[in-house]
């Protein structure tokens, strides 16, 4: 199949790029409006009970909007909140804020400050009057809407000569946005030049260096163009369009990485520009599409679970690989197809060019290679127990919600936010709330007494309003909202009397049910995944050992880069120099973190071991396909490696701590894995299992072939036309040879054993039995060659004189053509070979001459 596709991507490499290119450019003008669409929704768990109680509260009485915005007023030094003056700045601005906002502005909801229909309290201010605070509703029936609101009028709020401070729920998330919005920009302004360097310095060359950059761009497009069909129908986060970037263009690069590789090795080869497209699709375009398969499940796994952060990162991350490799094998063939050898137009000798299998198999990668195989213990066990030590820090994991500690310590908002906890603990926007349905006056005293002795509240429960329809609300502050679990247990243990309902809801219990349903779905998705990447990996080598060892390294990596991340973001190594508050991970995060350093993991393994396999299909043993596979793939991991931890480096100036959480995440993994894991710990441990490595049992091996999914096995498109042919006499074909005979140079016309076809028979007579004889000059070759035949080690053979070969165009079918060439080595006398004078000769006459002799 993909040597079928590679052809017709060659033959129709224009139109391909034609239609290809218009169709990636029309989706990215249709993504462009995507920031619009986005949602800040989706970290919490649908079925839970947090989610319950607010559902019911907000049916009852309508959406709380008393956490949208709250703008908080410091008095000029000197004067208090209650100047008559600095009073009526405010309030006017506050009014003309509702006037000329009708469209973003529902109501202004509680205030300090005097304004016509509006609740005026004095707990609305500080004791000393040094602070005052107002709280705005938006208009908005989802949180998209809300967001985008508050974008428009947050500007607004601003009055000459008085400090404003906005606080509340959309104030963060639209930090949060506009930081996630900046991260993006700083890739585009980074990473891509420096990978654009990093690629030249690989390739060698600009046009070589600027294909997979070229590849990682049209991605990107088209990714953003289907994310945004999505928001049709579901709602995506806005921390998609982060991901949606990052994986992007890191996976384009690293496929366009391996099919320019592998295009540019089979020109060194000798192979024209046809044969060597052909020839790169099914090997490196075939790996690429499976690899993509591989990360697409490792990151379907996010759809198991719940929260619809993680099932919209999933649907954009999926679309984003395997649109990566899609255009990696239509636009990149059809331009390499166009380019040929002029690939290394622009480009520096020193570095990359065009390269042969026995340069690439004598590199630095071959011999470090051959090392580790001769040292398999001594390498194994050092990385072995050092990956176990990284491990370590992981017992120390806290799991915790997205709030405004995840901005840097000096961000406005972050500054705004504490200190309006601080100064107003009794008005925090993110309380615990009790929803009660059924009860009684004497039945909401006594719920109200028992719940205030919850442990971790800042302040006892008060109702927020009458009662409607049955239904009543309570709440309360915590003192630290990441330690919310006990005070959440407390309340859903506590009695209740009978007849009552009582939901425990708020910011704080959507976060901790949350964290409880990922909990409780992630072994669901460690086996499912595991699963699915193991049977997918059998399918394409035909050896169960291979994926379980693979699965055992990943894991391997993968429990280490946690230790790192516990180590740096929750113990607070670093802190001071990377600019973040250590603090729990958020939870939906970690999984993706899982979920995407488990798939390149993967990723690396597959596009070694299938050089590996591909040697080993082709005779290799264990120990030479070990190293032909590491040799052919060493320098292209670590390239690949270097050019995502470059993009995702980029990411890790974001004054975002999650973003930090993936980039320094993703940076270790890649160091740990495309170095110590896959450069060292898999050939070792290869070697250690010889053979082995390839076992599976026969009915999965049946099994295996069935399915038609193992490595193709590439033959040679460059016969010599000056190597000798053998065929049996009167014979018109037979099978090729595995070592050919050498061409007889200069020698004596041969006796012949039996006559030529046409000749009368000669009469056999006895004749005596020569005496010894020194072999005459001219037949010492042939006795040579001769003797050679019966040489136990191949290495006594005597070397033959070389013939030139002349490079061929390939022959599409290559064994029509050597059955050809062995029927016809001498049209007139089959089975013969030309001597260098033209003379026929066959084996038969040189054995009868040698036995006569």
């Amino acid at each position: 199949m993909f040597d079928r596709w590679g052809d017709l991507v060659y033959r129709a490499r224009f139109t391909v790029i034609a239609v290809m290119v218009a169709g990636l450019l029309a989706l990215g003008a249709y993504g462009s409006s995507l920031a619009d669409h986005l949602s800040q929704s989706g970290w919490d768990d649908p079925g839970s009970e947090s989610v319950a109680a607010a559902q019911l509260a907000d049916s009852t009485f309508g959406r709380d909007t008393t956490g949208d915005v709250v703008a908080m007023y410091t008095a000029p030094e000197g004067k208090t909140v209650d100047d008559p003056e600095f009073s009526a700045t405010v309030s006017e601005s506050l009014q003309r804020l509702v006037r000329e906002h009708p469209d973003q502005v529902d109501r202004i909801n509680l205030s300090y400050f005097p304004l016509p229909n509006t609740p005026r309290l004095a707990a609305l201010a500080t004791p000393d009057r040094s602070h005052g605070i107002a709280s705005i509703a938006l208009k908005g029936d989802n949180d998209t809407a809300i967001t985008n609101n508050f974008r428009a009028i947050k500007d607004a709020f601003d009055i000459d000569g008085v400090e404003v401070q906005l606080a509340g729920m959309q104030p963060v998330a639209s930090a949060i946005n506009d930081t996630m919005a900046n991260d993006i920009k700083r890739m585009e302004l980074l990473a891509i030049p420096a990978v654009g360097v990093l690629l030249f310095f690989v390739f060698g060359g600009v046009v070589a260096a600027a294909l997979p950059l070229i590849v990682g761009g049209l991605t990107i497009l088209g990714a953003n163009g289907i994310v945004r069909v999505l928001t049709h129908f579901t709602e995506v986060n806005s921390f998609v369009a982060s991901v949606v970037s990052l994986i992007g263009l890191g996976l384009a690069i690293d496929y366009g990485l391996f099919i320019v590789s592998r295009f540019r090795e089979e020109l060194g080869d000798g192979h024209d520009t046809r044969a060597a497209v052909r020839r790169s699709v099914m090997t490196a375009g075939r790996t690429v599409l499976f690899s993509a398969t591989m990360i697409a499940v490792s990151l379907g796994g996010l759809i198991l679970f719940p929260q619809g952060f993680l099932k919209s990162v999933a649907y954009g991350a999926i679309a984003t690989v395997l649109l990566a490799a899609f255009t990696s094998v239509t636009i990149l063939p059809a331009i390499l197809s166009i380019l040929g050898r002029r690939i290394d137009k622009f480009g520096l000798k020193r570095f990359g060019q065009i390269k042969s299998t026995e340069q690439i198999e004598a590199s630095m990668w071959g011999r470090l290679t051959q090392w580790v195989m001769r040292n398999p213990l001594k390498v194994t066990i050092p990385i072995v127990v050092g990956l176990l030590l990284l491990i370590l820090p992981m017992s120390g994991i806290k799991f915790g919600g997205i709030n405004e500690t995840y901005l840097p310590p000096d961000n406005p908002t972050r500054i705004a936010q504490e200190q309006f906890d601080e100064l107003f603990p009794g008005q925090r926007t993110e309380p615990v709330k009790l929803v009660i349905s059924g009860a009684e006056g004497m039945q909401v005293g006594e719920i109200l007494q028992t719940a205030s002795a919850a442990p971790g509240l800042v302040e006892k429960f008060t109702i927020t309003g009458p009662s409607k329809d049955g239904v009543q609300v309570l709440k309360a502050g915590l003192v630290d909202r990441n330690d919310s679990a006990p005070t959440i247990d407390y309340l859903r243990s506590m009695p209740i009397p009978d007849g009552v309902q009582v939901l425990v809801g708020g910011t704080p219990a959507i976060e901790q049910d949350s964290i409880n349903a990922l909990l409780d779905n992630l072994p669901l998705m460690i086996v499912t995944v595991l699963f699915l990447t193991t049977l997918l990996m059998f399918l394409a080598f035909g050896s169960i050992v291979l994926p379980i060892k693979a699965v055992l390294m990943s894991a391997l990596g993968l429990g280490s880069t946690l230790g790192i991340l516990t180590w740096i973001f929750i113990d607070g190594h670093g802190s001071g120099l990377l600019n973040f508050t250590p603090g729990p991970i958020t939870s939906p995060v970690l999984v993706l973190i899982v979920a995407i350093i488990y798939g390149l993991s993967i990723d690396y393994e597959v596009f070694l071991l299938s050089r590996m396999v591909e040697a080993r299909s082709q005779g290799a043993s264990t120990t030479e396909a070990i190293r032909i596979g590491t040799a052919h793939t060493g320098r292209i991991i670590t390239a690949a490696a270097l050019i995502l931890i470059v993009v995702t480096g980029a990411f890790g100036f974001s004054e975002l701590v999650m973003m930090k959480y993936i980039a320094y995440g993703m940076i270790s993994a890649l160091i740990i894995d495309a170095t110590l894991i896959r450069m060292f710990l898999v050939p070792a441990v290869m070697k250690l299992l010889g053979d082995d490595s390839w076992w599976a049992p026969a009915w999965m091996k049946r099994i295996q072939q069935k399915a038609g999914l193992s490595e193709p096995i590439l033959e040679s498109e460059l016969a010599s036309a000056n190597v000798p042919q053998i065929a049996p006499a009167n014979a018109a074909a037979a099978e090729p040879m595995t070592q050919p005979l050498p061409q007889i140079m200069d020698a004596p016309r041969a006796r012949s054993a039996s006559p030529r076809p046409g000749t009368p028979r000669p009469e056999l007579r006895s004749r005596p039995a020569p005496g010894p004889r020194p072999p005459h000059p001219d037949e010492e070759e042939d006795l040579a060659w001769l003797a050679s035949l019966k040489a136990p080690d191949p290495g006594a053979r005597p070397t033959m004189r070389p013939t030139p070969e002349p490079q061929q165009e390939p022959d599409p079918e290559p064994q029509a053509r050597r059955g050809r060439a062995a029927g016809s080595s001498n049209p007139e006398h089959p089975g013969r070979h030309r001597r260098g004078d033209g003379v026929a000769v066959s084996v038969s006459e040189l054995l009868a001459r040698n036995r006569d002799d």
